[in-house]
């Protein structure tokens, strides 16, 4: 899972994103185009926002629609969601099928899998047990799992930042063919660790950034043994629960059906072309676009091997409430939030503009006044990003049901860029970055990043 799951990191990080303004909820799918725009929902009174013009735009929801549509033909995308929040209002439009074959749009209601944007919900429970006093980000890792290479030097906070150095599970060689040969088998934690455990540390810990799928295994045990219950469980007291997401579970090891409403997810080539950036052949895009080649059904393959790193289904509803509630301060006290809202560090200290990663969530600057809070999720079958703006209060959540275009690009990645455009106005000294080159957790400015 990249940076989604397909390494359960967040989107497989080509390009940056910017995005920033008022309110628009759009919800896309391929085949038949639906909007819908209602008005704002009351929330907590917006912080003041900054002098000067708005960086958002007004929304055109027709051109909006047309972009949603024209990039998911591009991307032989069969279904696709895009929902944006503002103070302007809520806007949908959705384009497309959640199956290959047959006309059934999807919505804003629509299950699908979340891949990455999991670790935001797992780094969530890391941060109020901490705030209950239960552990402290300084704890060594060997204190709660034992046999951890480095564990104990490794704290919690690195583990959260993605700065231990532990190899990812993900980038196994053999791990995608494990998959694909039962797509249907349970794979627990203490598997995947071990096989994490078998190559050496890439660095000491904190010495650097490598976005790793172990560090998220690692929390979701350690959250298990201080709250005493199943991870699925703590994520329903702590978090589903109290913030009314009745759309969104863990589901359990050997459960690998989604609820309805559901999307059927779908992806060209076997499972490592999701968990590892590697590049679809020249004749495989060819026999893509001739339609001689078609992608395969990922949607029943057990996502056991992501579970705190990946493993949730949601919907983009759920998903815009729960972004917007994590960033704007209805999940930690006032305290723990300055220390969330703090924890990112540059992914690469030589990039002053690139995303930087903390408890969970990246955080990028897409241009003066606006900084999104944000994490993608890749997994085999469905891309996603989730993202939310608290200057201007834009909550932003997308999500496709194709992984990689035929081209190789991440699906959310190229819609991120898209819609970005149609909701901000984006300075014109702003570096343009290729959503083919950029790195699976690192968004840029005005394209998109992280799976």
């Amino acid at each position: 899972m990249r940076s989604g799951v397909g390494r359960c990191r967040s989107p497989r990080g080509r390009g940056s994103v910017l995005v920033s303004g008022l309110g628009v909820c759009v919800v896309l799918l391929i085949a038949g185009c639906s909007t819908t725009a209602s008005s704002p929902s009351t929330a907590s009174a917006p912080a003041a926002t900054p002098s000067g013009s708005s960086p958002v735009k007004t929304i055109d929801l027709a051109a909006l629609r047309a972009t949603v549509d024209a990039t998911a033909k591009e991307l032989l995308v069969p279904g696709a969601v895009v929902e944006v929040r503002t103070p302007q209002g809520d806007f949908t439009a959705a384009v497309g099928t959640t199956l290959r074959g047959a006309d059934v749009p999807p919505g804003g209601d629509t299950h699908f899998r979340i891949a990455s944007i999991t670790k935001t919900m797992t780094a969530a429970v890391i941060v109020l047990l901490a705030q209950e006093g239960k552990l402290q980000f300084s704890d060594p890792v060997s204190k709660y799992v034992p046999n951890v290479p480095n564990g104990e030097n490794i704290t919690i906070a690195e583990l959260l930042k993605m700065r231990s150095g532990l190899y990812g599970y993900t980038n196994d060689p053999g791990f995608a063919t494990t998959l694909d040969a039962d797509p249907t088998k349970a794979i627990s934690p203490q598997e995947v660790l071990a096989i994490a455990f078998r190559h050496p540390p890439l660095f000491p810990p904190g010495t650097a950034y490598d976005y790793s799928n172990t560090n998220y295994i690692l929390l979701g045990l350690i959250a298990e043994k201080v709250d005493g219950k199943p991870l699925a469980q703590d994520f329903q007291d702590r978090l589903y629960g109290p913030l009314g997401l009745k759309q969104t579970l863990l589901p359990g090891s050997k459960d690998t059906a989604i609820p309805d409403p559901y999307s059927h997810g779908y992806m060209y080539g076997g499972t490592s072309f999701a968990l590892v950036d590697t590049p679809y052949p020249p004749d495989v895009e060819a026999a893509a676009r001739a339609g001689t080649l078609q992608p395969i059904d990922y949607t029943h393959q057990n996502s056991s091997y992501a579970m705190g790193a990946g493993g949730a289904i949601s919907t983009a509803n759920d998903l815009a409430i729960w972004i917007r509630a994590l960033v704007d301060g209805q999940v930690f006290n006032a305290d723990f939030q300055r220390q969330w809202l703090d924890s990112p560090q540059l992914t690469d200290p030589a990039e002053p503009a690139a995303p930087q990663y903390g408890y969970g969530i990246e955080r990028q600057n897409w241009a003066p006044n606006v900084t999104m809070y944000y994490h993608f999720g890749e997994l085999p079958g469905f891309n996603s990003f989730s993202g939310y703006d608290p200057v201007n209060k834009v909550t932003l959540v997308l999500w496709s049901n194709l992984t990689v275009a035929p081209d190789s690009r991440p699906t959310a990645n190229v819609f991120l860029v898209k819609v970005a455009d149609q909701i901000y106005t984006l300075p014109s000294q702003a570096p343009s970055v290729d959503v083919e080159d950029q790195k699976p957790e690192r968004p840029l400015i005005a394209t998109p990043t992280t799976r």
